[in-house]
């Protein structure tokens, strides 16, 4: 797969970042503090609260960790480790 800016994934002319784990890692985490009322929804612009979506993308990441364990460089689970640690901890103080 290259790292261009064209294909059929939706994103001509724009400049995505490398596919990797932890940019993946990161993503899923942006999403979780949209819904964690953290930081504004990109399409609203909004603070939006759905603690549901919150707890099911952290709960994604938590499947994440289980799955790779063993198969991650250090940087790689300490990204990982540190991003549940974050938002369990915004979690419980939005529950």
């Amino acid at each position: 797969m290259s790292n261009d800016t064209k294909g059929g994934c939706g994103c001509e002319g724009h400049i995505m970042p490398e596919a990797t784990f932890s940019t993946f890692v990161l993503s899923l985490s942006s999403s979780a503090m949209v819904h964690l009322g953290e930081v504004p929804a990109p399409e609203t612009g909004r603070i939006e609260t759905n603690m549901h979506l919150a707890k099911h993308t952290i709960d994604i990441l938590c499947m994440l960790k289980c799955k790779t364990q063993g198969n991650l460089d250090e940087t790689e689970k300490r990204l990982l480790d540190d991003i549940l640690y974050e938002l369990r901890m915004k979690f419980v103080a939005n529950g």
